[in-house]
């Protein structure tokens, strides 16, 4: 069984601070197929909430969110 949270694509935002996470993410996510998953590293305090938001805005689905309060890792599934 093939594993369905297979990164297609990794996003190393750290560093970066509102909004350039979301807007990487977003250019990011688009440049994935439909199914695929991003994965996205980020210490912006803000990233968590905003990219939460822009996924469920956006339809897509958060497979996985770890925070370990210094740096986000989120996988988000493109569905649309």
């Amino acid at each position: 069984m093939p594993d369905d949270t297979a990164v297609a694509l990794t996003l190393d935002c750290v560093g970066l601070y509102c909004p350039e996470p979301l807007f990487q993410t977003r250019e990011s996510i688009d440049s994935i197929e439909l199914g695929e998953v991003l994965e996205v590293f980020a210490d912006d305090p803000a990233a968590e909430e905003d990219l939460k938001r822009f996924a469920k805005r956006a339809g897509h689905e958060v497979v996985e969110l770890e925070n370990d309060g210094d740096q986000l890792h989120i996988l988000i599934r493109r569905l649309k």
